[in-house]
């Protein structure tokens, strides 16, 4: 990568090294106009505890920094406008240790202005390239694409003007250790697209091992030859006739001592006057105890530009050409190796490996004493066998538009018939009994993900759509003129500007209330149409909501009424007992927990989860049976769903999610500690939801939030 002349480099070192840092640097004199890749960027001053090392590193012209604290890092300002001949935000990094390190990157308009906001996170050992492109500060999409070791990087905060933007902060967003250590080069600016990085510097060596495991770190439960893998999974294969449902429990799991109403044929929902439960088909009590992915397919390594760091990669033309999956994303298509189907083909071999691990699977949730197949699964297993389970559905606005990252244009003539093309899809499904229901969507990036309401953001994303004209004619509708209206607001606006054209400019807080009043009517109609149309398509089954990633605002809550079941995902120690309460009396409905998840470093994942971290698998194990136990305890909950059944990938997946969140590791074993956990909570699970029984009290120690 160009620099830029060298006295400048050397002036940058000696001032970070001699001095405090506090004030502004100048940068260079009109450096667009002379720069042959990209322009460096001076450090104004350090953040925090920011410490910078002397020392060789591993990257060329990089220098090593050593952060205490979250919050540590660095500021640089600029003069407004100098990004705007600018492509790409640049810098090659390189964290040190085994555990991965979450940054943030902060664009800001002025020091009172609008803050445009940037998470991601670096794998550890492996130099990776941070290649932001400016113009997603338009906030378009959350999550934008992993490069190599680069990972997960999500947009928060608000869009802002790069012509008004003079300040810049790098900071330590989250992290696992009380210090934490990496390399980069001079952040930097460049006008036109750079490459990526395709042969990553390695310090320490290879990344995984051919088992797909961690070759950085070593722990008790590791495998250690092809020999003890493929025994094990065999011994799986020839037990899976021997898992059977306890007598008390129900052809579905649901509990035989509690008879709640005449068997109707498919799962409903029930209130007995003392709580909310599921009822199976049979007409029992059910309380749903699941775990999403329960599939091979959310296992897989990202292996784009990181071939180097692999001990072994299978040939995609041989036995093995099964654990490669093509991965569709904004930048093209990207490959992913499974190393879990790697284990499963040399275990079971080439052929019948799927349907093998299938019926594994399902007989290893019976042991456990799971009794629902979750979310992102391989649910036609799960039907195969008679096994409850859940669907999540996606709508595709491919008419209609997206007019605010995934929120379509409602109001779209062709909206309506695109909801019941959705809808179609349950056609495979709507006579099944061992079907509960399905999730219209998960996790809305314009709901809990974003500082703007829908209203706000489709009017600073989308130029022109059917909805923009709606608001328009709603706003005509409250206020008799645009002098009126533009009085109202405390800003310069028409109806003609709401309508249509490149939105200019931020909110004032006096519009707020009608912007929300109108994002209520959005997710209404949004929710209420996609409901119907799944309604009428399929009868027989649960509407089990949006999974929604946190406790939803009040306009995001009023759309939910359309819904049998409110989901949402949650990563905290306990479920938000409160937060049910008031949801559940607005829309008269129970309550189920779509996600919940806790990690430990122990056993060679990087990362461990948006939840609180926790010291090893025993204690993952009381995590789990205390946030079960606590929400079976609560009336208004009938179901909570482990995220997830095997353990992501040490190098990441698509995202470069790479969390010990699995039942089991990559080499399918157990963790016994979470198995003897969960099945001790499955097997007192109903005792506790009647009453009959405490919920379990002994929680772990939670040590510090690492999330990404």
């Amino acid at each position: 990568m160009g620099r830029t002349e060298r006295s400048s480099r050397v002036n940058r070192r000696e001032f970070l090294q001699t001095m405090s840092m506090v004030g502004c640097v100048s940068l260079i004199t009109n450096p667009l106009e002379a720069m042959a890749e990209a322009t460096e960027l001076v450090i104004a001053e350090r953040i925090g505890k920011l410490q910078m090392q002397a020392g060789k590193t591993p990257i060329p012209g990089a220098s090593w920094f050593t952060a205490e604290a979250v919050g540590d890092g660095l500021s640089y300002h600029f003069p407004p406008g100098y990004f705007l001949q600018a492509k790409f935000l640049t810098s090659d990094m390189l964290v040190d240790g085994n555990d991965l390190l979450v940054f943030g990157l902060a664009l800001q308009e002025g020091e009172h202005g609008g803050t445009f906001r940037l998470t991601f996170g670096i794998l550890p050992q492996c130099s990776a390239r941070f290649r932001f492109d400016l113009d997603r500060v338009d906030q378009r999409r959350w999550m934008l694409d992993r490069e190599g070791a680069f990972l997960k990087p999500l947009c928060w905060g608000y869009p802002v003007d790069l012509a008004k933007v003079d300040r810049l902060q790098l900071t330590v967003a989250s992290k696992h250790n009380e210090s934490v250590r990496w390399c980069m080069t001079p952040l930097s600016i460049a006008p036109k697209d750079l490459s990526t990085i395709t042969h990553p510097v390695l310090p320490k060596g290879k990344l995984l091992d051919e088992f797909g495991q961690s070759a950085l770190r070593t722990w008790p439960s590791k495998a250690q030859n092809a020999n003890e893998v493929n025994t094990r999974i065999r011994s799986q294969w020839e037990n899976v006739s021997k898992q059977v449902r306890p007598e008390d429990l129900s052809r579905w799991g649901g509990w035989r001592s509690k008879k709640l109403i005449d068997g109707q044929g498919f799962f409903r929902t029930h209130n007995d006057g003392k709580r909310w439960w599921l009822v199976d088909p049979d007409g029992y009590a059910f309380w749903s105890a699941g775990a999403d992915c329960v599939t091979v397919d959310q296992t897989h390594a990202h292996a784009d530009g990181l071939e180097s760091a692999l001990s072994w990669i299978p040939d995609p033309s041989g036995e093995f050409r099964d654990t490669y999956m093509r991965i569709v994303g904004d930048d093209g298509v990207e490959s992913g190796i499974n190393y879990l189907v790697a284990n499963l083909i040399r275990a079971l071999g080439a052929d019948r490996w799927r349907d093998k691990w299938a019926k594994m699977a399902i007989s290893e949730m019976k042991s456990v004493r799971f009794n629902t197949v979750g979310n992102w699964s391989e649910w036609t297993y799960a039907k195969a066998a008679g096994f409850p389970y859940v669907r999540p559905l996606d709508f595709n606005a491919k008419r209609s538009g997206w007019i605010y990252r995934e929120f379509p244009d409602v109001f779209h003539p062709e909206f309506e018939t695109e909801a019941a093309e959705f809808a179609g899809t349950l056609s495979n499904t709507v006579n099944d009994p061992a079907f509960i229901g399905y999730f219209l969507m998960n996790e809305p990036t314009w709901g809990g993900f974003s500082s703007l309401l829908p209203a706000a953001g489709m009017l600073q994303s989308t130029e022109s759509c059917f909805t923009r004209g709606e608001l328009s004619r709603f706003l005509r509708k409250k206020y008799s003129d645009d002098a009126e209206f533009s009085a109202h607001w405390k800003m310069p606006v028409t109806f003609v500007q709401v309508e249509s054209g490149k939105w200019q400019g931020p909110f004032s807080d006096e519009s707020q209330d009608d912007l929300r009043d109108f994002s209520t009517l959005m997710t209404e109609r949004y929710f209420k149409l996609l409901s119907a149309a799944c309604r009428k398509a399929d009868p027989n089954h649960l509407n089990l909501g949006a999974r929604y990633n946190t406790v939803p605002p009040p306009w995001a809550v009023a759309g939910m009424k359309s819904f049998d079941v409110f989901s949402m995902n949650c990563y905290a120690k306990q479920v938000p007992h409160n937060a049910f309460e008031q949801i559940s009396r607005i829309l008269g409905i129970p309550v189920m927990i779509g996600e919940f998840g806790f990690g430990a470093l122990d056993v060679g994942l990087p990362g461990t989860g948006p939840a609180p971290r926790l010291r090893n698998q025993l204690d993952r194990g009381k995590a789990y049976r205390a946030f079960l136990e606590d929400a079976v305890a609560d009336p208004l909950c009938v179901g909570a769903h482990w995220f997830q059944l095997y353990d992501q990938s040490a190098l990441g997946r698509t995202d470069g999610e790479c969390y010990n969140l699995g039942f089991f590791d990559v080499c399918n074993q157990l963790y016994a500690e979470m198995g003897r956990a969960a099945r001790a909570s499955h097997e007192r699970l109903y005792q506790v939801a009647d009453g009959q029984t405490k919920a379990f009290g002994d929680a772990p120690e939670y040590l510090q939030l690492a999330s990404m």
